[in-house]
Protein backbone atom coordinates (compact mmCIF):
# COMPACT_ATOMS: atom_id res chain seq x y z
CA UNK A 1 0.00 0.00 0.00
CA UNK A 2 2.39 2.41 0.85
CA UNK A 3 4.66 1.86 -2.89
CA UNK A 4 0.83 2.55 -4.61
CA UNK A 5 0.52 5.63 -2.19
CA UNK A 6 3.96 6.96 -3.21
CA UNK A 7 3.38 7.98 -6.24
CA UNK A 8 -0.05 9.77 -5.92
CA UNK A 9 0.81 11.00 -2.27
CA UNK A 10 1.01 14.54 -3.85
CA UNK A 11 -2.69 14.36 -5.09
CA UNK A 12 -3.79 12.87 -1.90
CA UNK A 13 -2.02 16.00 -0.32
CA UNK A 14 -3.82 18.42 -2.51
CA UNK A 15 -7.48 16.39 -2.26
CA UNK A 16 -7.23 16.86 1.33
CA UNK A 17 -6.81 20.25 1.68
CA UNK A 18 -9.26 20.81 -0.76
CA UNK A 19 -11.49 19.16 1.16
CA UNK A 20 -10.88 21.03 4.37
CA UNK A 21 -11.50 24.59 2.33
CA UNK A 22 -14.68 23.40 0.71
CA UNK A 23 -15.86 21.31 4.09
CA UNK A 24 -15.61 24.45 6.18
CA UNK A 25 -17.28 26.76 3.55
CA UNK A 26 -20.46 23.99 3.45
CA UNK A 27 -20.93 23.76 7.75
CA UNK A 28 -19.98 28.15 7.39
CA UNK A 29 -23.32 28.60 5.38
CA UNK A 30 -25.36 27.38 8.19
CA UNK A 31 -23.73 29.10 10.83
CA UNK A 32 -23.01 32.60 9.36
CA UNK A 33 -26.68 32.62 7.81
CA UNK A 34 -27.92 31.95 11.28
CA UNK A 35 -26.41 34.92 12.29
CA UNK A 36 -27.32 37.35 9.52
CA UNK A 37 -30.84 36.02 9.87
CA UNK A 38 -31.52 33.86 7.00
CA UNK A 39 -34.48 31.86 6.79
CA UNK A 40 -34.36 28.27 6.75
CA UNK A 41 -35.78 28.59 2.92
CA UNK A 42 -33.67 30.68 2.38
CA UNK A 43 -30.58 28.59 3.34
CA UNK A 44 -32.10 25.67 1.08
CA UNK A 45 -31.69 27.53 -1.57
CA UNK A 46 -28.60 28.62 -1.19
CA UNK A 47 -27.89 24.69 -0.62
CA UNK A 48 -29.08 23.48 -3.57
CA UNK A 49 -27.02 26.79 -5.44
CA UNK A 50 -24.14 24.41 -4.55
CA UNK A 51 -25.65 21.43 -5.77
CA UNK A 52 -26.89 23.16 -9.12
CA UNK A 53 -23.30 24.04 -10.11
CA UNK A 54 -21.41 20.47 -8.85
CA UNK A 55 -23.75 19.18 -11.21
CA UNK A 56 -23.60 21.60 -14.54
CA UNK A 57 -19.57 21.47 -13.78
CA UNK A 58 -19.58 17.59 -13.90
CA UNK A 59 -21.01 17.80 -17.71
CA UNK A 60 -19.35 21.18 -18.96
CA UNK A 61 -15.80 20.21 -16.92
CA UNK A 62 -14.63 17.85 -19.26
CA UNK A 63 -15.38 19.37 -22.48
CA UNK A 64 -13.48 22.79 -20.93
CA UNK A 65 -10.86 19.95 -20.32
CA UNK A 66 -10.54 18.89 -24.32
CA UNK A 67 -10.27 22.41 -25.29
CA UNK A 68 -7.54 24.11 -23.03
CA UNK A 69 -5.98 21.56 -21.04
CA UNK A 70 -6.02 19.95 -17.61
CA UNK A 71 -3.45 22.32 -16.08
CA UNK A 72 -5.54 25.66 -17.20
CA UNK A 73 -8.45 24.60 -16.18
CA UNK A 74 -7.42 23.44 -12.56
CA UNK A 75 -5.94 26.57 -11.79
CA UNK A 76 -8.74 29.14 -13.10
CA UNK A 77 -11.09 26.66 -11.02
CA UNK A 78 -9.28 26.82 -8.62
CA UNK A 79 -8.79 30.58 -8.20
CA UNK A 80 -12.79 31.72 -9.05
CA UNK A 81 -13.47 28.98 -5.96
CA UNK A 82 -10.79 30.31 -3.66
CA UNK A 83 -12.46 34.38 -5.23
CA UNK A 84 -16.10 32.93 -4.10
CA UNK A 85 -14.66 31.67 -1.02
CA UNK A 86 -13.55 35.04 0.09
CA UNK A 87 -16.32 36.96 -1.18
CA UNK A 88 -19.20 34.96 0.76
CA UNK A 89 -18.38 37.31 3.72
CA UNK A 90 -18.50 40.48 1.67
CA UNK A 91 -21.75 39.93 0.25
CA UNK A 92 -24.84 38.91 2.72
CA UNK A 93 -27.40 38.04 1.22
CA UNK A 94 -29.44 35.59 0.42
CA UNK A 95 -29.09 35.56 -3.31
CA UNK A 96 -25.82 36.46 -3.75
CA UNK A 97 -24.90 33.19 -2.07
CA UNK A 98 -26.71 31.33 -3.93
CA UNK A 99 -24.87 33.01 -7.09
CA UNK A 100 -21.75 32.02 -5.27
CA UNK A 101 -22.29 29.00 -3.93
CA UNK A 102 -23.30 27.81 -7.61
CA UNK A 103 -19.62 29.21 -8.85
CA UNK A 104 -18.26 27.02 -6.15
CA UNK A 105 -20.25 23.99 -6.76
CA UNK A 106 -19.19 24.14 -10.61
CA UNK A 107 -15.49 24.71 -9.94
CA UNK A 108 -15.41 21.85 -6.97
CA UNK A 109 -17.03 19.52 -9.73
CA UNK A 110 -14.63 20.62 -12.57
CA UNK A 111 -11.42 20.31 -9.88
CA UNK A 112 -13.00 16.91 -8.93
CA UNK A 113 -13.00 15.60 -12.70
CA UNK A 114 -9.24 17.30 -13.34
CA UNK A 115 -7.68 15.15 -10.12
CA UNK A 116 -9.25 12.01 -10.37
CA UNK A 117 -8.20 12.31 -14.31
CA UNK A 118 -4.80 12.81 -12.92
CA UNK A 119 -5.22 9.77 -10.32
CA UNK A 120 -6.91 7.60 -12.63
CA UNK A 121 -4.25 8.10 -14.71
CA UNK A 122 -1.47 7.23 -12.34
CA UNK A 123 -2.90 4.01 -11.07
CA UNK A 124 -2.28 0.65 -12.62
CA UNK A 125 -5.43 -2.09 -13.00
CA UNK A 126 -3.52 -4.00 -9.87
CA UNK A 127 -3.32 -1.04 -8.06
CA UNK A 128 -6.34 1.15 -9.34
CA UNK A 129 -8.69 -0.65 -6.37
CA UNK A 130 -6.44 0.96 -3.55
CA UNK A 131 -5.81 4.14 -4.98
CA UNK A 132 -9.63 4.98 -5.69
CA UNK A 133 -10.13 3.71 -1.88
CA UNK A 134 -7.23 6.22 -0.33
CA UNK A 135 -8.84 8.34 -2.34
CA UNK A 136 -12.22 8.72 -0.84
CA UNK A 137 -10.43 8.31 2.39
CA UNK A 138 -8.99 11.34 1.92
CA UNK A 139 -11.71 13.11 0.91
CA UNK A 140 -13.72 11.82 3.99
CA UNK A 141 -10.72 13.18 6.63
CA UNK A 142 -10.50 16.19 4.94
CA UNK A 143 -14.21 17.12 5.19
CA UNK A 144 -14.24 15.67 9.06
CA UNK A 145 -11.16 17.30 9.43
CA UNK A 146 -12.85 20.80 8.50
CA UNK A 147 -15.21 20.46 11.15
CA UNK A 148 -12.77 20.62 13.30
CA UNK A 149 -11.06 24.09 12.63
CA UNK A 150 -14.53 25.57 12.40
CA UNK A 151 -13.95 25.80 16.00
CA UNK A 152 -11.18 27.53 15.95
CA UNK A 153 -12.56 31.04 15.02
CA UNK A 154 -15.47 33.02 14.84
CA UNK A 155 -18.39 32.61 12.07
CA UNK A 156 -19.62 35.92 12.75
CA UNK A 157 -16.11 37.84 11.02
CA UNK A 158 -14.57 36.99 8.18
CA UNK A 159 -12.04 34.66 9.29
CA UNK A 160 -12.91 31.33 8.79
CA UNK A 161 -14.37 32.08 5.02
CA UNK A 162 -10.11 33.58 4.67
CA UNK A 163 -8.83 30.33 5.86
CA UNK A 164 -11.01 28.04 3.86
CA UNK A 165 -9.83 30.26 0.69
CA UNK A 166 -6.49 30.08 1.31
CA UNK A 167 -6.31 26.23 2.38
CA UNK A 168 -8.19 26.00 -1.53
CA UNK A 169 -5.39 28.48 -3.42
CA UNK A 170 -2.64 25.99 -1.23
CA UNK A 171 -3.88 22.86 -2.24
CA UNK A 172 -3.17 23.19 -6.11
CA UNK A 173 0.57 23.73 -5.29
CA UNK A 174 1.23 19.98 -4.65
CA UNK A 175 -0.50 18.86 -7.49
CA UNK A 176 0.11 21.05 -10.00
CA UNK A 177 4.03 20.40 -9.08
CA UNK A 178 3.92 16.59 -8.98
CA UNK A 179 2.16 16.27 -11.73
CA UNK A 180 4.04 15.33 -15.14
CA UNK A 181 1.32 14.76 -18.33
CA UNK A 182 -1.68 15.50 -18.80
CA UNK A 183 -3.75 12.49 -18.99
CA UNK A 184 -6.98 12.33 -22.08
CA UNK A 185 -9.94 12.85 -20.20
CA UNK A 186 -12.84 10.52 -21.87
CA UNK A 187 -16.19 10.38 -20.78
CA UNK A 188 -19.18 8.36 -21.60
CA UNK A 189 -21.77 9.97 -22.84
CA UNK A 190 -25.02 9.16 -19.94
CA UNK A 191 -27.25 6.59 -20.26
CA UNK A 192 -30.67 8.23 -20.50
CA UNK A 193 -33.08 8.17 -17.65
CA UNK A 194 -35.79 6.10 -19.34
CA UNK A 195 -32.96 3.48 -20.60
CA UNK A 196 -31.20 3.81 -17.17
CA UNK A 197 -34.59 3.10 -15.18
CA UNK A 198 -35.87 0.05 -17.64
CA UNK A 199 -31.93 -1.47 -16.73
CA UNK A 200 -32.29 -1.25 -13.24
CA UNK A 201 -35.22 0.57 -11.70
CA UNK A 202 -34.38 0.51 -8.16
CA UNK A 203 -30.85 2.33 -8.46
CA UNK A 204 -32.87 4.99 -10.95
CA UNK A 205 -35.55 5.85 -7.87
CA UNK A 206 -33.12 5.26 -5.02
CA UNK A 207 -30.34 7.20 -6.18
CA UNK A 208 -32.18 9.90 -6.96
CA UNK A 209 -33.55 9.88 -3.60
CA UNK A 210 -30.16 9.40 -1.85
CA UNK A 211 -29.44 12.14 -3.20
CA UNK A 212 -31.79 14.10 -1.27
CA UNK A 213 -30.91 12.64 1.71
CA UNK A 214 -26.78 13.71 0.93
CA UNK A 215 -27.24 16.86 0.15
CA UNK A 216 -29.76 17.30 3.16
CA UNK A 217 -27.57 16.17 5.30
CA UNK A 218 -24.46 18.04 3.80
CA UNK A 219 -26.28 21.56 3.47
CA UNK A 220 -28.76 21.38 5.74
CA UNK A 221 -27.42 19.85 9.14
CA UNK A 222 -25.60 23.19 9.82
CA UNK A 223 -29.10 24.84 9.87
CA UNK A 224 -30.85 22.28 11.79
CA UNK A 225 -27.88 23.09 14.69
CA UNK A 226 -28.39 26.37 14.62
CA UNK A 227 -31.82 26.67 14.50
CA UNK A 228 -31.93 24.09 17.81
CA UNK A 229 -29.59 26.16 19.60
CA UNK A 230 -26.31 24.76 19.02
CA UNK A 231 -22.95 25.76 19.91
CA UNK A 232 -20.10 25.81 16.98
CA UNK A 233 -18.42 23.15 18.54
CA UNK A 234 -21.31 21.31 18.71
CA UNK A 235 -22.44 22.15 15.02
CA UNK A 236 -19.37 21.03 13.83
CA UNK A 237 -19.01 17.82 16.11
CA UNK A 238 -22.98 16.83 14.43
CA UNK A 239 -21.99 17.33 10.75
CA UNK A 240 -18.10 15.40 11.77
CA UNK A 241 -20.59 12.72 12.95
CA UNK A 242 -22.70 12.28 10.13
CA UNK A 243 -19.49 11.89 7.28
CA UNK A 244 -17.68 10.10 9.84
CA UNK A 245 -20.04 7.44 10.19
CA UNK A 246 -19.45 6.19 6.65
CA UNK A 247 -15.86 5.46 7.58
CA UNK A 248 -16.44 2.73 9.76
CA UNK A 249 -19.45 1.61 8.10
CA UNK A 250 -18.08 1.82 4.39
CA UNK A 251 -16.05 -1.80 5.13
CA UNK A 252 -18.58 -3.64 6.36
CA UNK A 253 -21.04 -2.93 4.21
CA UNK A 254 -19.07 -3.31 1.58
CA UNK A 255 -17.97 -7.03 2.53
CA UNK A 256 -21.50 -8.38 2.85
CA UNK A 257 -22.30 -6.37 -0.57
CA UNK A 258 -19.95 -9.22 -2.17
CA UNK A 259 -21.82 -12.15 -0.47
CA UNK A 260 -25.70 -11.56 0.20
CA UNK A 261 -28.30 -10.10 -2.13
CA UNK A 262 -27.56 -5.99 -2.49
CA UNK A 263 -31.40 -5.48 -2.15
CA UNK A 264 -31.67 -7.05 0.71
CA UNK A 265 -28.07 -4.72 1.83
CA UNK A 266 -29.86 -1.71 0.71
CA UNK A 267 -33.29 -2.40 2.20
CA UNK A 268 -31.48 -2.58 5.96
CA UNK A 269 -28.97 0.10 5.00
CA UNK A 270 -32.71 2.35 4.22
CA UNK A 271 -34.66 0.74 6.98
CA UNK A 272 -31.63 1.57 9.48
CA UNK A 273 -30.99 5.38 8.47
CA UNK A 274 -35.05 5.81 8.87
CA UNK A 275 -34.93 4.28 12.70
CA UNK A 276 -31.80 6.41 13.24
CA UNK A 277 -33.84 9.34 11.72
CA UNK A 278 -37.10 8.68 14.25
CA UNK A 279 -34.51 8.37 16.88
CA UNK A 280 -32.96 11.95 16.65
CA UNK A 281 -36.46 13.13 16.25
CA UNK A 282 -37.92 11.52 19.41
CA UNK A 283 -34.79 12.31 20.84
CA UNK A 284 -35.29 16.36 21.27
CA UNK A 285 -32.75 18.39 22.89
CA UNK A 286 -30.63 14.91 23.82
CA UNK A 287 -27.56 16.26 22.50
CA UNK A 288 -25.62 12.96 22.73
CA UNK A 289 -28.28 11.12 21.24
CA UNK A 290 -28.88 13.10 18.19
CA UNK A 291 -24.90 12.66 17.62
CA UNK A 292 -25.41 8.89 17.60
CA UNK A 293 -28.50 9.26 15.30
CA UNK A 294 -26.49 11.46 13.13
CA UNK A 295 -23.42 8.99 13.23
CA UNK A 296 -25.31 6.18 11.85
CA UNK A 297 -27.61 8.14 9.14
CA UNK A 298 -24.67 9.28 7.42
CA UNK A 299 -23.11 6.20 7.85
CA UNK A 300 -25.09 4.45 6.08
CA UNK A 301 -25.44 7.35 2.99
CA UNK A 302 -22.11 6.89 1.33
CA UNK A 303 -21.95 2.66 1.38
CA UNK A 304 -25.52 2.80 -0.35
CA UNK A 305 -24.54 5.17 -2.95
CA UNK A 306 -21.78 3.13 -3.53
CA UNK A 307 -23.95 0.02 -3.36
CA UNK A 308 -26.16 1.74 -5.90
CA UNK A 309 -23.55 1.25 -8.07
CA UNK A 310 -22.67 -2.12 -7.93
CA UNK A 311 -26.60 -3.24 -8.38
CA UNK A 312 -26.30 -1.27 -11.29
CA UNK A 313 -23.26 -2.83 -12.75
CA UNK A 314 -24.67 -6.48 -11.81
CA UNK A 315 -27.49 -6.52 -14.71
CA UNK A 316 -25.29 -4.81 -17.58
CA UNK A 317 -23.01 -5.69 -19.80
CA UNK A 318 -19.85 -4.01 -19.34
CA UNK A 319 -19.88 -1.66 -22.36
CA UNK A 320 -22.61 -0.13 -20.53
CA UNK A 321 -21.57 0.31 -16.99
CA UNK A 322 -19.94 3.63 -18.06
CA UNK A 323 -22.69 5.00 -19.37
CA UNK A 324 -24.89 3.95 -17.05
CA UNK A 325 -22.39 5.59 -13.90
CA UNK A 326 -22.70 8.47 -15.67
CA UNK A 327 -26.55 8.27 -15.83
CA UNK A 328 -27.07 7.89 -12.21
CA UNK A 329 -24.42 10.18 -11.07
CA UNK A 330 -26.76 12.80 -13.27
CA UNK A 331 -29.84 11.08 -11.38
CA UNK A 332 -28.41 11.26 -7.92
CA UNK A 333 -27.52 15.34 -9.04
CA UNK A 334 -31.30 16.56 -9.47
CA UNK A 335 -31.90 14.67 -6.18
CA UNK A 336 -29.68 16.63 -4.41
CA UNK A 337 -30.92 19.45 -5.69
CA UNK A 338 -34.28 18.93 -4.70
CA UNK A 339 -33.83 17.71 -1.32
CA UNK A 340 -32.48 20.91 0.33
CA UNK A 341 -35.40 22.92 -0.79
CA UNK A 342 -37.80 20.18 0.47
CA UNK A 343 -36.20 20.07 3.92
CA UNK A 344 -35.69 23.77 4.10
CA UNK A 345 -39.42 24.28 2.77
CA UNK A 346 -40.61 21.84 5.85
CA UNK A 347 -38.30 23.17 8.79
CA UNK A 348 -39.75 26.55 7.81
CA UNK A 349 -43.14 25.98 8.26
CA UNK A 350 -42.79 22.28 10.97
CA UNK A 351 -39.76 23.65 12.85
CA UNK A 352 -36.47 22.48 12.83
CA UNK A 353 -36.77 19.10 14.12
CA UNK A 354 -38.55 18.41 10.22
CA UNK A 355 -34.75 17.86 9.22
CA UNK A 356 -35.25 14.59 10.89
CA UNK A 357 -38.61 13.68 9.71
CA UNK A 358 -37.66 14.53 5.82
CA UNK A 359 -34.55 12.37 6.27
CA UNK A 360 -36.23 9.77 7.83
CA UNK A 361 -39.07 9.88 5.27
CA UNK A 362 -36.65 9.33 2.05
CA UNK A 363 -34.80 6.64 3.59
CA UNK A 364 -38.09 5.03 4.62
CA UNK A 365 -39.10 5.39 0.77
CA UNK A 366 -35.76 3.62 -0.39
CA UNK A 367 -36.71 0.89 1.63
CA UNK A 368 -40.25 0.01 0.47
CA UNK A 369 -39.60 0.59 -2.95
CA UNK A 370 -36.35 -2.06 -2.78
CA UNK A 371 -38.70 -4.39 -0.93
CA UNK A 372 -41.10 -3.98 -3.47
CA UNK A 373 -38.21 -4.66 -6.19
CA UNK A 374 -37.04 -8.08 -4.14
CA UNK A 375 -40.47 -9.09 -5.37
CA UNK A 376 -39.90 -8.43 -8.94
CA UNK A 377 -36.93 -9.91 -10.24
CA UNK A 378 -34.66 -12.79 -9.63
CA UNK A 379 -31.29 -12.20 -7.63
CA UNK A 380 -28.25 -12.84 -9.68
CA UNK A 381 -25.39 -15.39 -8.27
CA UNK A 382 -22.77 -14.59 -5.78
CA UNK A 383 -20.70 -14.88 -8.96
CA UNK A 384 -21.81 -12.96 -11.55
CA UNK A 385 -22.15 -9.82 -9.66
CA UNK A 386 -19.43 -7.15 -9.68
CA UNK A 387 -17.28 -6.26 -6.90
CA UNK A 388 -18.03 -3.47 -4.09
CA UNK A 389 -15.64 -0.71 -3.91
CA UNK A 390 -16.48 2.90 -2.22
CA UNK A 391 -17.26 5.74 -3.99
CA UNK A 392 -18.09 9.50 -2.29
CA UNK A 393 -21.33 10.67 -3.44
CA UNK A 394 -19.02 13.65 -4.27
CA UNK A 395 -16.89 11.52 -6.84
CA UNK A 396 -17.08 13.44 -10.26
CA UNK A 397 -18.09 10.46 -13.45
CA UNK A 398 -14.56 10.13 -13.95
CA UNK A 399 -13.81 8.37 -10.68
CA UNK A 400 -17.48 6.68 -10.87
CA UNK A 401 -16.68 4.89 -14.45
CA UNK A 402 -12.68 3.85 -12.86
CA UNK A 403 -14.44 2.41 -10.19
CA UNK A 404 -17.16 0.72 -12.41
CA UNK A 405 -14.27 -0.62 -14.88
CA UNK A 406 -12.08 -1.76 -11.78
CA UNK A 407 -14.94 -3.43 -10.60
CA UNK A 408 -16.20 -5.53 -13.71
CA UNK A 409 -11.89 -6.48 -13.95
CA UNK A 410 -12.53 -7.76 -10.49
CA UNK A 411 -15.14 -10.21 -11.35
CA UNK A 412 -13.56 -11.66 -14.25
CA UNK A 413 -12.17 -15.28 -13.37
CA UNK A 414 -8.71 -14.25 -15.15
CA UNK A 415 -9.28 -10.42 -13.74
CA UNK A 416 -6.67 -10.77 -10.99
CA UNK A 417 -7.26 -10.17 -7.24
CA UNK A 418 -10.24 -11.07 -5.50
CA UNK A 419 -12.50 -7.63 -5.52
CA UNK A 420 -12.98 -7.80 -1.92
CA UNK A 421 -9.41 -7.70 -0.77
CA UNK A 422 -9.40 -4.60 -2.54
CA UNK A 423 -11.83 -2.43 -0.17
CA UNK A 424 -10.04 0.53 1.95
Amino acid sequence: MIQVLSGVWALLTGIVLIMLGNGMQSTLVGLRGGLEGFSATELAVVTSGYFMGFLSGAQIAPRMIRRVGHVRVFAALGSFMSAGLIAMPLLTEPWAWTLLRLLVGFCMSGIYVTAESWLNDAATNETRGKVLSAYMIAQTLGIIGAQGLLTLGDAGTSALFIVASILVSVSFAPILLSVSRAPATELARPMGLRQLFSGSPLSTVGIFMLGSVYATQAGMAPVFGTLIGMTTPQIALFVAMLFGGALLLQYPIGWLSDRIDRRKLIFGASLLGALCCAAGWSQGGNLWALMGAAFLAGGVTTPLYALFLAYTNDYLPTEDMAAASGGLVFTFGLGAILGPLVTGWAMEFSGPFAFWIVLGGTFAGIATYALYRMTQRSIPSVEDTESYISVLPTASPVAVEAAGAWSAAQSDPEGGEDGASQQA
